[in-house]
């Protein structure tokens, strides 16, 4: 006797759409509405300027600094005596700062010698090559985070147009929606994905019903299936898994994933490194975009997956409901695949603003009471007004700002709260969204044997026997 358990009901069926269909006139401007107008007018009233008293000539930029009106007269005299000395002193060194400069940048050269190997032998030469250069920069990184050299041959403000200045990185806003790419068109975003997991698991307990018991045999009929799908299986000798899929799992969107490095994998992994992703009952291919796991509404990009702290891994996957267990294995070039880092699904959340932070050097050529000369962070005069209206540090803890530039090279004048040390840096951090790239791919290779480091005479598979 054949017994129907269940029937697909085809008005209750799910869309197999999983991406959305881009609109390349959604993204027109349009007329602000009243309701707009009034916001903006609020806004403006509440952040009006306060009126101070300032010197004549003093720019609203430079008032902005001034706190007291005793401050000002008793600094005052000492700073103009101070860029009286400045300004001869660049009048005199403009001339031989070129000379400086290349002086003072050169660097040595290093012949490398390569030895006459076989094919096989020169591969895994390069191989070496690159790992050794990816241990460079991972050891660079942890050294001087994030700190990069102002390009010479192409201006900072067009290498640098799309970063942004903060006045704090905890507190300023920064608006989710702002100049979002095109993949962001094909995704789908929940309003509370807390609530409507709440409300998926509720209508599941609702409608469950008394499927398959254990042993026996069943007959599923599927349609639109490919016949190649059979075939494949058929020649693999593999079984067919079958799985069901909770509302809105067959759709794309932006996973979280919060993991931490396998104590066994020792090698530097990079964002953005194609991996191999186990989400709950998934794997496919995906190049994850690490950062830091903060209860802030920023979070900083991560260079290198760093082996002593939890990071969170965004990536562009299918929708899962948590809680979902994650492995990420890195494929190497002989097809094993090491388990990189484990942990688990954190959020589905497009509007997670992972940023990249660029911290640009400059060293203090002249020093002053609370003045001082600073160059090697700009190159040109246009530069240095670009970007003025930028907070300026220092590594010794020192605040302070841009007053103007000096000469055609790069060379500024700046303020600080205090007299800067010799031996201090000034730095000049700038900001930027960063996004995953789309590679998902759910067609990746069989898992072979993964290799555990830790154990290396036994494989993976013989170890948990």
């Amino acid at each position: 006797e054949v017994k129907v358990l269940s029937t697909a009901d085809p008005a209750k069926q799910e869309s197999l759409q999983a991406e959305g269909v881009p609109d390349p006139m959604e993204g027109e401007q349009t007329w602000p509405s009243e309701e707009e107008l009034k916001e903006a007018e609020e806004s403006r009233k509440q952040s009006k300027k306060v009126a101070k008293r300032v010197p004549k000539g003093t720019s609203a930029y430079q008032a902005a600094w001034i706190l007291d009106k005793a401050e000002w007269r008793s600094g005052s005299e000492e700073e103009e005596e101070e860029e009286e000395v400045l300004e001869e002193a660049m009048s005199q060194d403009g001339s031989s700062s070129e000379e400086e400069l290349a002086s003072e940048e050169e660097e040595e050269e290093e012949e490398i010698m390569t030895l006459p190997e076989t094919e096989q032998a020169e591969e895994k030469m390069e191989e070496e090559e690159a790992m050794l250069e990816k241990y460079r920069q991972e050891r660079q990184e942890e050294m001087f985070p994030d700190e990069v050299d102002t390009p010479r041959d192409v201006p900072a403000r067009i290498r640098f147009q799309k970063f942004r200045g903060l006045k704090s990185f905890r507190t300023s806003p920064w608006d989710p929606k702002e100049n979002l790419p095109r993949d962001y068109a094909r995704i789908f975003q929940f309003q509370d994905f807390s609530r409507t997991k709440k409300h998926v698991f509720r209508q599941l307990e609702k409608e469950e019903t008394d499927g398959a018991q254990v042993g026996w045999y069943v007959t599923v009929h599927l349609c639109n299936v490919p016949v190649s799908v059979l075939e494949s299986f058929e020649q693999k000798q593999e079984p067919l898994v079958l799985f069901t899929l909770l509302p809105y799992e067959q759709k794309m969107s932006v996973l979280n994933l919060l993991v931490r490095r396998h104590p066994g994998y020792s090698e530097p992994v990079k964002s953005k490194e194609d991996v191999i992703v186990h989400c709950g009952f998934r794997r496919f291919r995906a190049s994850p975009l690490y950062s830091q796991h903060t209860s802030a509404d920023k979070h900083k990009l991560e260079k290198f997956f760093h082996a002593d702290t939890a990071v969170v891994a965004s990536i562009y996957a299918p929708i899962t409901f948590p809680p979902a267990s994650v492995l990420l294995f890195k494929q190497e070039s002989d097809g094993a695949q090491n388990l990189l880092a484990t942990g688990s699904l954190l959020s589905v959340n497009p509007n997670r603003l992972v940023v990249k932070r660029v911290v640009l050097s400059g060293h203090p050529f002249k020093i002053f009471s609370k003045l001082a000369v600073v160059r090697y962070m700009f190159f040109n005069r246009e530069d240095v007004l670009w970007f003025k209206p930028v907070e300026l540090r220092t590594k010794w803890g020192r605040r302070g700002h841009i007053k103007e530039p000096l000469g055609t090279h790069g060379h500024m004048k700046c303020q600080f709260d205090g007299q800067l040390k010799s031996q201090d840096t000034v730095l000049m951090t700038l900001y930027k969204r960063v996004f995953p790239r789309w590679t998902f791919d759910p067609y990746v290779p069989e898992p072979t044997r993964w290799r555990d480091s830790i154990s290396p005479g036994l494989e993976g598979e013989e170890k948990m026997d």
